[in-house]
């Protein structure tokens, strides 16, 4: 009598299931590695207004906290109502005033005194970070967003991820439970 061998089932459906499995996997990991990310930071950034770092941090030596007074109480930075550049402006000889400011109000155009900056830089839905508690342990705005002073335009000198994040919080003795940062 002759005995029929047949192939355990287990090995046909890992053939045929694992390259197609590690296929898609691999597809997966390279549209990823070349997508998109919002959250990253943008570089050579425009913004409606011209506004120099340099000169207002830099050589004007006006703290941040100044312009981005929400840094210190809030979860944004935030940026300055128009009012608080008129506010020195108006007061400074020959610094002029920026062309929206100096515009009369219509319905049909910008509201006077606010300005649509865009943004340089983000991050993802599912992280939440809050400026206050980094400036109330003296967290200087240089060690996340570079020598602002010396910048004319703001141009992004990390990509302030999840492993920028952890070094900082290990180097400082900060908490690394995930729950502080993500929702």
């Amino acid at each position: 009598m002759s005995h029929t061998v047949f192939p355990p089932a287990g090995g046909v459906i890992a053939r045929r299931i694992v390259p197609p499995a590690l296929l898609l996997l691999l597809a997966g990991g390279l549209a990823t590695a070349f997508s998109q990310r919002p959250w990253a930071p943008r570089s050579g950034v425009v913004q409606p207004v011209e506004f120099s770092h340099r000169v207002h941090a830099g050589v004007d030596a006006i703290p941040c906290q100044y312009c981005h007074a929400y840094a210190r109480r809030s979860r944004n930075a935030g940026v300055p109502p128009m009012e608080r550049c008129i506010g020195c402006h108006r007061q400074v000889p020959g610094a002029g005033l920026t062309v929206p400011a100096r515009q009369p109000w219509t319905e049909t155009r910008q509201l006077p005194f606010q300005v649509a900056w865009n943004r340089v830089y983000a991050l993802p839905d599912f992280v939440r970070f809050n400026h206050r508690p980094h400036v109330r342990v003296g967290v200087a705005c240089q060690e996340c967003h570079g020598p602002v002073e010396t910048m004319d335009r703001i141009e992004p000198v990390a990509e302030i991820d999840m492993g920028f994040c952890i070094t900082c919080h290990t180097q400082r003795g900060a908490s690394r439970d995930c729950s502080v940062c993500h929702y």
